[in-house]
């Protein structure tokens, strides 16, 4: 994928995964091609490539911007972990019902584990409602059991067609946590 800030490329890829997405709503994604991405926009296949590789590549870039806006709601919040995990999904949730629908969410645990242990190192884990219970684990045991236990419950979610309230949600699990 081409990384250039430059304003029109930047339209480009905007207009280029806002098709993408429209299309992944009508249509599996596994069948939609770079031809159909190109025809729902108003740009040529040239200015594609000039931008990205593959669909692939659009997709993995729709997922990476919104992880990248997680992570920094994650390293700003005032609020704990689990308002800043809620609000993304609520505010993503047409993303994940996609993504889910195409049997993609797993994309998004995927980069999470390899984004999340990176911002780790600028983290304040002590803030971490997980800590007490791993107890004296190593950080990245702690990353890696609450990108687990946290996605599972919201992938369960999503699979559950988003009906449960996600404040319910976020209640209980900060009971659960609350017992150790």
């Amino acid at each position: 994928m081409n990384n250039s800030k430059n304003p029109s490329s930047l339209r480009s890829k905007k207009e280029f995964t806002d098709a993408l997405l429209r299309l992944m709503q009508d249509h599996p994604y596994s069948e939609i091609s770079v031809k159909q991405i190109v025809m729902e926009t108003s740009l040529v296949r040239k200015t594609f490539y000039l931008n990205f590789n593959s669909k692939d590549d659009v997709l993995n870039s729709v997922i990476n911007r919104i992880i990248l806006e997680y992570t920094q709601a994650l390293s700003t919040a005032c609020e704990g972990p689990f308002t800043v995990i809620f609000d993304f999904c609520e505010k993503n949730k047409e993303l994940l019902q996609l993504l889910h629908k195409n049997n993609m969410l797993h994309l998004l645990l995927l980069k999470l584990n390899e984004v999340i242990p990176e911002c780790n190192r600028t983290m304040d884990m002590s803030n971490n409602p997980f800590a007490k219970t791993i107890g004296n684990l190593e950080p990245d045991y702690i990353i890696a059991y609450n990108i687990g236990a946290v996605w599972n419950v919201i992938f369960k979610w999503v699979d559950r067609g988003m009906i449960d309230s996600l404040d319910e949600i976020k209640n209980t699990i900060e009971q659960y946590l609350s017992q150790y």
